[in-house]
């Protein structure tokens, strides 16, 4: 499946990273679904910068796959749809923000964290305008605490529990749920980059926050594992050839 980047794409990727370097960082960035208007515009900028190149590699990744077979639409839409449905099912917590399952574990096995963030964009998109869940302002934060770290991480831990021939199961489980705990503390640490106390600062604005979000996204985390397991376990009886196709399966 593997295929050279064209000239137009590695130019459409060089030109994203250079748009990240440009807003991302000349500014000084003190800096789930964090909340409409909430960021300050300089932190809004700064996370969509900085999302945009995950995003378009991203776009690049899908068109291709889509190209070489056109089936895996369906499991492409599963995952996005996996996602929409958990990470909707919100708990308030911190001021300006909430805690939900973030579901993209699943995408991140299935498929990368490239591809994730471009899924976990568009319900993000989807949350801001339909159910007021998250917001435009703040896509851009979300999507670098939702569907890239998030992703990354989950990915990283999955092929770690590879490596040491984890049971598979046992393995999807971990990195799920580590990766969907972990969001939060990007999450947390863009909402005390915004918003630093004034006794302690940035340190003791996080430790706040993180002491908030644990009592519920542990748990939830948790229960977004089990849930990418049972997933996976019925895709592997009603989806063999999709999942032979990425290689997820021999």
């Amino acid at each position: 499946m593997k295929r050279n980047l064209s000239k137009a794409e590695r130019k459409v990727i060089l030109l994203s990273f250079i748009i990240a370097v440009f807003f991302g960082f000349p500014q000084t960035v003190n800096a789930m679904h964090i909340m409409e208007g909430y960021l300050p515009l300089v932190h809004s900028i700064v996370w969509s910068a900085v999302s945009l190149p995950f995003v378009v590699i991203g776009i690049i990744s899908i068109r291709r796959i889509l190209q070489q077979n056109r089936r895996l639409l369906i499991l492409l839409a599963m995952s996005g749809a996996f996602i929409f449905v958990i990470s909707s099912l919100k708990i308030p917590s911190v001021t300006g923000s909430c805690s939900h399952m973030t579901g993209t574990g699943l995408s991140a096995i299935l498929f990368g964290p490239m591809i994730t963030s471009v899924l976990g964009m568009i319900v993000l998109i989807f949350q801001a305008i339909l159910l007021a869940h998250g917001g435009l302002t703040t896509l851009g934060a979300n999507t670098f605490s939702m569907a890239i770290i998030g992703p990354i991480l989950v990915i990283l831990f999955y092929k770690f529990g590879n490596k040491v021939k984890l049971n598979r199961k046992v393995n999807i489980f971990i990195a799920a749920t580590l990766g969907d705990l972990f969001t939060y503390c990007i999450t947390s640490v863009q909402l005390a980059a915004a918003y630093p106390s004034e006794s302690g600062g940035f340190v003791a604005s996080l430790g706040r926050f993180l002491s908030v979000f644990t009592p519920t996204q542990v748990p939830l985390s948790i229960i977004s594992g089990v849930l990418t397991v049972l997933v996976i376990m019925g895709l592997e009886s009603v989806a063999k050839p999709e999942l032979k196709e990425i290689a997820f399966i021999e």
